[in-house]
């Protein structure tokens, strides 16, 4: 099964052995000449299968949703563009992501500051987007593969602010150092298997971190948590 998507302003074509895989991307089609094509065979899903550390036994559909983007990211680097794991929310025309080990309350902090700013908030992605480095700019794109709720857009977003998030029972923020959050960084980004092409994922890590703020965030599941750091991140704090 073949369809054609667009994804960080790259279109991709996806030769699938099951449909949901193009059902799960049906909101980025789009028709053009292929920047690249990726291909699934039963052997990336026994790999998938491997990889997955769950008892549940996950459907094969399941595992091509996650082999194709596997190979998207694979890819992705090639044209100054990662996958990274956090949760994408634009304000006013800037996107800040939160990124934490899985179950810290990623998710549940962009829900506030949802609940915080109301219309002017919009979820790019609650998972794991695509972030593209240039020299003069760092944009954020939604994908479809945007967390178990599906929130997220097919928007792409400036970068202002990464956020390290940890759980506090007080609610405290400080701007960190590129050397305090490059480990966090560089956990939370796929890191491709091709040497070359992880070279090329580090510096743009590297690139990345030199063009926005970097911060450290202790937070309980209060409001008034997505209020210090909306207002921190945004520059009032």
């Amino acid at each position: 099964m073949k369809g054609t998507y667009k994804m960080a302003d790259k279109i991709i074509q996806i030769d699938s052995l099951y449909q949901k895989v193009h059902d799960y991307c049906f909101d980025y089609r789009f028709d053009g000449k292929p920047d690249f094509t990726v291909t699934t065979t039963e052997n990336d899903i026994c790999f998938e299968r491997k990889r997955s550390k769950d008892d549940y036994k996950y459907s094969d559909e399941y595992l091509e949703e996650l082999a194709v983007y596997r190979k998207i990211a694979e890819k992705m680097p090639l044209y100054d563009t990662f996958l990274f794991h956090g949760s994408a929310i634009s304000v006013d025309g800037q996107c800040y992501i939160f990124t934490a080990k899985s179950g810290m309350g990623k998710s549940t902090h962009t829900r506030l500051w949802r609940q915080l700013l109301t219309d002017r908030a919009i979820m790019v992605n609650d998972d794991k987007p695509l972030i593209r480095v240039r020299d003069d700019s760092v944009t954020v794109f939604g994908t479809p593969y945007n967390g178990k709720h599906r929130l997220g857009n097919n928007i792409s977003v400036p970068l202002k602010s990464i956020c390290i998030l940890n759980r506090s029972d007080e609610n405290y923020i400080r701007q960190i150092s590129e050397a305090e959050a490059y480990s966090v960084i560089l956990q939370q980004c796929y890191r491709p298997s091709d040497k070359n092409t992880l070279l090329k994922t580090l510096s743009l890590i590297d690139n990345m971190i030199e063009h926005i703020d970097l911060w450290l965030l202790g937070c309980n599941m209060d409001i008034s948590a997505a209020q210090i750091s909306y207002n921190a991140m945004k520059g009032e704090y």
